[in-house]
């Protein structure tokens, strides 16, 4: 049987060592630790690999592309296929598209789901449960089953051939997630501070503004992650309403990326594909560290 002795540290006081069935326990535990950091390393390798071969592929010329091995290095190092992607492929219109689709429609979605979730949780009205209920049966609704309506719509309307349909299908589509997200955050919100607030005199809107939306900023910044993400990455809808090469957005403008008389120029366009992929991991880096913290600081009760 083992037997802890006392050990005296430099403060003067005597403390126990430590367990002579602590040996055991860390030879065994070893293994394990070993196991995690292989599987952690092939995890990094899968999620890196596949964008140093993508930076790679972009700095090679069509001929050394066709010619060599898919995984060889660049003989050349060619950097103007940036260039050539963003002036002569189009791709600084593709992305100014892209953001004059995306920032509106992720502002209005944002908006209009933080007012909707206010509304259903906060305030006290007759049918509110079924009205969220309504707003989460508009999660189940495929994106395919609204296209051919919608688009019929916006021709009669006299949309098309213009940014809007993109807007108001990204921010209808947007809604029933943001509203579900925002509803169940405000849970968290203590409905003392609005009660306070309306004896103290505090209109509706004072209190949605002055109080409830300072307090859900952070709910805020990560539901606008997420939705970012789905709609800057949309293909289909976008694929759907523009119908002029002046409107394409960034994914429908890789779709159909190529050079005279129609040959892919895959130089250019995997520096494309980079710009996009390299571009959104940063926004991501970024703002996932502000979410983190702000989700951190307001954990804590002062």
């Amino acid at each position: 049987m083992a037997i802890d002795t006392p050990v005296k540290t430099s403060g003067g006081r005597w403390s126990r060592g430590p367990s002579a069935s602590a040996g055991p326990v860390r030879r065994a535990r070893a293994p394990r630790r070993l196991w995690v950091k292989i599987v952690v390393t092939l995890l990094l390798v899968v999620e890196i690999y596949p964008l140093i071969w993508m930076l790679l592929t972009s700095l090679k010329s069509n001929d050394d592309y066709l010619n060599n091995s898919t995984w060889s290095l660049p003989t050349t190092w060619d950097w103007g296929n940036y260039t050539e992607a963003w002036t002569t492929g189009h791709l600084g219109l593709y992305v100014q598209n892209s953001v004059l689709a995306v920032l509106p429609a992720l502002a209005l979605m944002l908006l209009l789901g933080t007012a909707a979730g206010f509304a259903l949780q906060i305030m006290v009205w007759k049918g509110r449960s079924l009205t969220l209920l309504v707003f989460l049966a508009g999660m189940m609704v495929p994106p395919q089953m609204i296209l051919l309506p919608l688009f019929t719509v916006y021709f009669q309307t006299g949309l098309s051939g213009t940014l809007w349909p993109l807007i108001l299908t990204y921010t209808g589509t947007g809604l029933p997630l943001t509203v579900f997200m925002m509803a169940t955050y405000y849970r968290t919100v203590p409905r003392e501070l609005f009660e306070a607030a309306t004896i103290d005199g505090a209109s509706i809107l004072r209190a949605f503004w002055t109080i409830s939306v300072p307090m859900v900023r952070n709910a805020l910044l990560t539901v606008g992650l997420v939705q970012f993400f789905f709609i800057w990455n949309d293909l289909l809808i976008a694929l759907t309403f523009t119908n002029n090469q002046d409107l394409r957005t960034i994914q429908v403008g890789l779709l159909n990326f190529t050079g005279d008389f129609g040959a892919t120029q895959y130089g250019p366009l995997f520096a494309a594909i980079c710009i996009n992929v390299f571009g959104t991991l940063l926004i991501y880096l970024f703002l996932n560290q502000k979410v983190m913290k702000g989700l951190t600081s307001g954990a804590v009760k002062g």
